[in-house]
């Protein structure tokens, strides 16, 4: 492992955040994040408390020559936010939110993960587009696009960035929006690690809550065939206000049972929601059926269980040129024989203003109407972990050609490198992206995501 010299160490004489060396107390849990299966040792972490100490963190890491991350939440599937032997910048202290309620506009730092911004926000009954996952940092979703429960009526997290402060490769701070560095702030929304340090990021809020309606429908597996096939028909004329995942996963209890599953979120007024809920409520024979009124908090955080932190996780995911039923029965036979009682295959439905964006607007292109479907191994025995990413690999392969070579980054694995997936995350917006690299990080010191070399 490389090690950073005492005389780089010299340039963080005022920082006022940590500074951890392997070995040294808080070293180990600072390493870890969401995803057990990654395991790396940085060879000096940075936990910084302002922008002055990203200055300079960013300064020492760049003077290194060594690799440099970036941390915000630690919930990066692939583990990008962590470097093998090199320098992490570790933004998880800075977890200050303000909310202005009467411009309905939040300013949060890159530490905080979207439970503690929903806690904030639904005191004045706001929120904005954020994970379904609630112990997701903000940071890296919101600069990778940001899918969440309020896209369709209100757009993707990046989508409703209002600005953002970012320390560049070079050590400058800069104000990014629509009035200034328009060029950086369009690259920022979605391919913002490629950048440079955000600290802190300014939000547009909606009113939604603190009461919405969602809940969960669950059906046996051999039905899982009809359920789908339900849904394809139930999200063809889904109004804004309706936000639905379905697919196929297990029983919370460990038992193994598999399910056919549609989660929902409603932000409508309550009788328009029942309306808009009444087919999923009365199809088929549910062996569960809990919608109702519930807390938004609780809404977003009604996945949780089912992604712990420290469990082993390996995703793939890809969006779909449509539900055929070819697509549905070949999803159903590999998930038939999943190996792990925890793993889900999930359709993320793409509708309403998310759709409504110009491809171009930003640099998330994925706004075409239809469904991303994720595959999220998640299990617990590292003895299984060569059994469980054999398994969605093959599953993946199998769906591949039911895939329009579109991918949402955020949902790389730790292999997920080299041209051919980024190419697939940016979309037409790539040369465009390489300009903006090469501009503002010609060295290409950010380089540990999904990375857009500079020329």
């Amino acid at each position: 492992m490389s090690a950073v010299t005492e005389q780089e160490l010299e340039g963080l004489d005022a920082f006022s955040g940590e500074v951890l060396r392997p070995g040294e107390a808080g070293y180990d849990e600072a390493r870890r994040g969401f995803n057990g299966l990654i395991d790396k040792r940085p060879a000096l972490i940075l936990r910084c408390r302002g922008e002055a100490d990203i200055v300079d963190a960013v300064a020492v890491a760049r003077d290194s020559g060594l690799e440099v991350s970036v941390r915000g939440g630690g919930h990066n599937v692939g583990g990008r936010c962590f470097t093998d032997g090199g320098v992490m910048i570790d933004l998880s202290l800075m977890k200050g939110i303000s909310v202005d309620p009467s411009a309905r506009t939040a300013r949060v730092q890159p530490g905080v993960n979207w439970a503690q911004l929903n806690r904030e926000t639904q005191l004045h009954g706001l929120a904005v587009t954020g994970g379904v996952i609630s112990t997701t940092g903000i940071a890296g979703l919101t600069l990778g696009g940001g899918l969440g429960w309020l896209m369709p009526k209100f757009g993707l997290a990046t989508d409703n960035l209002i600005s953002a402060r970012i320390v560049t490769a070079d050590g400058r701070t800069l104000t990014v929006s629509e009035h200034e560095n328009a060029d950086l702030f369009w690259g920022l929304r979605g391919a913002g690690a490629n950048f440079g340090v955000v600290s802190s990021f300014e939000y547009r809020l909606h009113e939604v809550g603190p009461t919405v309606i969602g809940g969960l429908v669950a059906h046996p597996f051999d039905v899982a065939a009809d359920v789908l096939r339900f849904y394809r028909e139930f999200t063809a004329d889904a109004p804004d206000e309706l936000m639905t995942f379905a697919g196929v996963g297990h029983a919370p209890d460990g038992s193994g049972t598999k399910l056919a599953l549609v989660v929902a979120c409603h932000i409508g007024a309550p009788e328009q929601a029942e309306e808009d809920l009444r087919p999923l409520r009365e199809f088929g024979s549910p062996v569960m059926v809990e919608l109702g009124p519930l807390p938004y908090t609780v809404i977003n955080a009604m996945l949780d269980g089912g992604y712990p932190t420290g469990s082993l996780n390996y995703w793939k995911s890809g969006f779909l040129s449509g539900l055929s039923d070819e697509a549905i029965d070949e999803l159903l036979a590999r998930f038939a024989v999943c190996p792990s009682p925890m793993t889900a295959a999930l359709l993320e439905h793409f509708h309403g203003k998310v759709t409504r964006v110009a491809v171009d607007a930003t640099a998330v292109p994925h706004r075409e109407p239809g469904y991303n479907l994720v595959i999220t191994s998640v299990w617990t025995d590292p003895a299984a972990t060569e059994e469980n990413v054999a398994w969605t690999k093959e599953i993946y392969a199998a769906m591949e050609p039911f895939l329009v070579g579109r991918r949402y980054l955020n949902y790389f694995s730790e292999d997920d490198v080299g041209d051919d997936p980024v190419r697939a995350a940016y979309g037409q917006n790539y040369e465009r992206l390489v300009e903006l690299k090469t501009t503002y990080d010609p060295r290409n010191l950010f380089r540990l995501n999904a990375n857009v070399p500079p020329d």
